[in-house]
Protein backbone atom coordinates (compact mmCIF):
# COMPACT_ATOMS: atom_id res chain seq x y z
CA UNK A 1 0.00 0.00 0.00
CA UNK A 2 2.81 2.25 1.04
CA UNK A 3 4.30 1.56 -2.39
CA UNK A 4 1.14 2.53 -4.26
CA UNK A 5 0.53 5.70 -2.01
CA UNK A 6 4.42 6.93 -3.00
CA UNK A 7 4.32 6.17 -6.76
CA UNK A 8 0.75 8.29 -7.21
CA UNK A 9 1.72 11.47 -9.28
CA UNK A 10 -0.08 14.12 -7.25
CA UNK A 11 0.43 16.33 -3.95
CA UNK A 12 -2.45 15.43 -2.30
CA UNK A 13 -2.30 13.87 0.70
CA UNK A 14 -3.24 10.66 1.81
CA UNK A 15 -4.81 9.35 5.17
CA UNK A 16 -4.87 5.99 6.23
CA UNK A 17 -7.16 4.56 8.30
CA UNK A 18 -7.72 1.13 9.61
CA UNK A 19 -10.71 -0.10 11.64
CA UNK A 20 -11.56 -3.19 13.61
CA UNK A 21 -11.07 -5.29 16.88
CA UNK A 22 -7.53 -7.18 18.13
CA UNK A 23 -9.00 -10.69 19.12
CA UNK A 24 -12.50 -11.28 19.28
CA UNK A 25 -14.68 -13.86 20.70
CA UNK A 26 -12.03 -14.39 23.55
CA UNK A 27 -10.05 -11.95 24.73
CA UNK A 28 -6.47 -12.46 24.61
CA UNK A 29 -4.93 -9.76 26.10
CA UNK A 30 -1.43 -11.09 25.95
CA UNK A 31 -1.99 -11.53 22.10
CA UNK A 32 -3.04 -7.82 21.77
CA UNK A 33 -0.22 -6.83 23.96
CA UNK A 34 1.88 -8.54 21.55
CA UNK A 35 0.68 -7.40 18.43
CA UNK A 36 0.39 -3.48 19.46
CA UNK A 37 4.08 -3.89 20.66
CA UNK A 38 5.17 -5.84 16.82
CA UNK A 39 3.83 -2.87 14.95
CA UNK A 40 4.80 -0.06 17.21
CA UNK A 41 8.26 -1.28 16.74
CA UNK A 42 8.04 -2.12 13.22
CA UNK A 43 8.86 -5.88 14.23
CA UNK A 44 7.78 -8.04 11.05
CA UNK A 45 9.51 -11.23 12.46
CA UNK A 46 7.32 -10.69 15.47
CA UNK A 47 4.04 -10.56 13.92
CA UNK A 48 4.82 -13.62 11.50
CA UNK A 49 5.61 -15.77 14.49
CA UNK A 50 2.10 -15.27 15.87
CA UNK A 51 0.83 -17.75 13.41
CA UNK A 52 -2.21 -17.68 11.06
CA UNK A 53 -4.81 -19.41 13.20
CA UNK A 54 -4.80 -16.50 15.97
CA UNK A 55 -5.91 -14.14 12.85
CA UNK A 56 -8.68 -16.47 12.25
CA UNK A 57 -12.64 -15.48 12.70
CA UNK A 58 -13.37 -12.05 14.02
CA UNK A 59 -9.64 -11.43 15.23
CA UNK A 60 -8.96 -11.32 11.31
CA UNK A 61 -9.54 -7.45 11.58
CA UNK A 62 -5.66 -7.54 13.12
CA UNK A 63 -4.88 -7.61 9.45
CA UNK A 64 -6.18 -4.41 8.89
CA UNK A 65 -4.01 -3.01 11.72
CA UNK A 66 -1.13 -4.72 10.14
CA UNK A 67 -1.57 -3.97 6.62
CA UNK A 68 -2.02 0.27 8.33
CA UNK A 69 1.17 -0.49 9.84
CA UNK A 70 3.35 -1.19 7.17
CA UNK A 71 2.04 1.39 5.30
CA UNK A 72 3.02 3.75 7.74
CA UNK A 73 6.38 2.30 9.18
CA UNK A 74 8.11 5.28 8.62
CA UNK A 75 6.09 7.17 10.67
CA UNK A 76 5.91 6.30 14.71
CA UNK A 77 3.09 4.32 16.29
CA UNK A 78 1.43 5.89 19.61
CA UNK A 79 -0.71 3.45 21.00
CA UNK A 80 -3.38 6.22 22.43
CA UNK A 81 -5.71 3.26 24.59
CA UNK A 82 -6.03 -0.22 24.92
CA UNK A 83 -9.07 -1.53 26.34
CA UNK A 84 -10.11 -5.09 26.88
CA UNK A 85 -14.05 -5.52 26.44
CA UNK A 86 -15.55 -8.04 27.98
CA UNK A 87 -18.78 -9.38 27.65
CA UNK A 88 -18.96 -12.57 30.67
CA UNK A 89 -17.27 -14.55 32.72
CA UNK A 90 -16.12 -16.74 30.33
CA UNK A 91 -13.52 -13.91 29.12
CA UNK A 92 -15.83 -13.46 25.82
CA UNK A 93 -15.58 -9.77 24.24
CA UNK A 94 -12.83 -8.39 22.02
CA UNK A 95 -9.81 -6.50 22.47
CA UNK A 96 -10.26 -2.94 21.62
CA UNK A 97 -7.26 -0.21 20.94
CA UNK A 98 -7.04 3.49 19.00
CA UNK A 99 -3.56 4.39 17.79
CA UNK A 100 -2.09 6.99 15.40
CA UNK A 101 1.17 7.23 13.53
CA UNK A 102 2.92 10.57 12.98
Amino acid sequence: MRRAIESWDSTKRVAVVASGGLSHFVVDEEFDQGVLKAMKENDEKAIGSFGEPLFQSGSSEIKNWITAAGALEHLNMELLNYAPAYRSEAGTGCGLAFAQWR
